[in-house]
């Protein structure tokens, strides 16, 4: 048998402009820095036990275990039903267009938008999986 996980602890997002990704994930999302990675990126609380990483394109290159990311990625955040409306005029407040409104077969909603690297983010409520 094959040794268990409790689930994605860390997603990864590669940008531009860091401080200005990280400006844009405190004021939408309220996410808050937790550690800085010597210039190179941050690791952001995204949720409880979750962590949103972003690192500048190309800064992580050279380390040990090099990695990087390019073009329009996705990610999507679990929002309680209830939470849609407030959504929806919160990213309208913020000046954020949102691409799509969509309304799963499992009766799940999800509003998708772009991030400053136009990164393709989603919120999403239960009812988008058969396990959500």
């Amino acid at each position: 048998m094959h040794p268990t996980t409790e689930g994605i602890l860390e997603s990864s997002l590669y940008v531009a402009d860091l401080a200005s990704s990280v400006q844009f994930y405190e004021r939408i999302f309220g996410f808050r820095v937790i550690s800085n990675f010597e210039g190179r990126g941050c690791a952001m609380q995204a949720g409880n036990r979750q962590v949103l990483l972003l690192f500048k394109k190309g800064g992580s290159r050279t380390i040990q275990s090099p990695h990087d990311g390019d073009g329009e990625l996705h990610i999507a955040f679990a929002i309680p039903t209830a939470e849609v409306t407030s959504w929806e005029a919160w990213l309208a407040e913020n000046g954020i267009v949102m691409e799509e409104k969509r309304t799963w077969k499992l009766g799940g909603q999800s509003l998708y938008f772009r991030d400053p690297d136009r990164h393709l983010i989603e919120v999403a409520t239960p009812g988008v999986w058969s396990i959500y």
